[in-house]
């Protein structure tokens, strides 16, 4: 956890600070956003960002840390199996902070906290000596593989498919199309 601030806890105490904020994570990480003040939503923000951070390693110690701060085990589990490895790729800013209205009956200055909605699912990163390998396995696979033989055509075929010369067509229509321009050009003098 952070380092407490000077002055006034929220709650009165520093214990009870710690297990309100305890509970605003498990919250947090059970569906994803919630709605409370502006200063509890500051406050809880560096301890999510901290739990995700040690639930992306993923290794026991981890596992106990995490659980000597959320207390519910099913919690921790969803954080170490469904919401770190969405963040696999980023290195902080897991949470997002937005301003909504004040609340009615005391006008507090109340927020969502959320989670970022990661799309992309991490992709392992590819070592250099095993993409080589894999290079170099690939291109022995094509040079092995037998090339497929495209039967010789036959002289019927040729005769099928032989193309049509049009080039006595076009020549024709091009004349046509000059004579027509040389008769409006003279038109137009006269």
């Amino acid at each position: 956890m952070p380092t407490p601030t000077k002055g006034a806890r929220l709650g009165g105490s520093p214990a009870h600070e710690r297990l309100m904020l305890a509970n605003l994570a498990m919250s947090l990480f059970q569906h994803g956003k919630i709605q409370t003040t502006e200063t509890k939503a500051r406050r809880l923000r560096p301890l999510a960002e901290q739990l995700i951070t040690k639930a992306k390693r993923g290794d026991l110690a981890s596992r106990r840390r995490v659980l000597g701060v959320v207390k519910d085990k099913d919690v921790v589990y969803t954080l170490f199996e469904q919401i770190a490895p969405r963040y696999a790729n980023r290195n902080g800013g897991y949470t997002r902070i937005v301003k909504t209205g004040p609340r009615k009956g005391d006008a507090a200055p109340m927020a969502i906290i959320e989670l970022v909605e990661e799309l992309a699912v991490a992709q392992p990163k590819a070592n250099k000596k095993t993409a080589g390998r894999k290079a170099a396995q690939q291109d022995k696979v094509e040079a092995l593989a037998p090339a497929e033989e495209t039967p010789a055509p036959t002289s019927g075929d040729q005769d099928a498919e032989a193309p049509v010369s049009v080039s006595g067509d076009t020549a024709a229509a091009r004349a046509d199309s000059d004579l027509a321009v040389e008769e409006n050009n003279e038109q137009n003098k006269a």
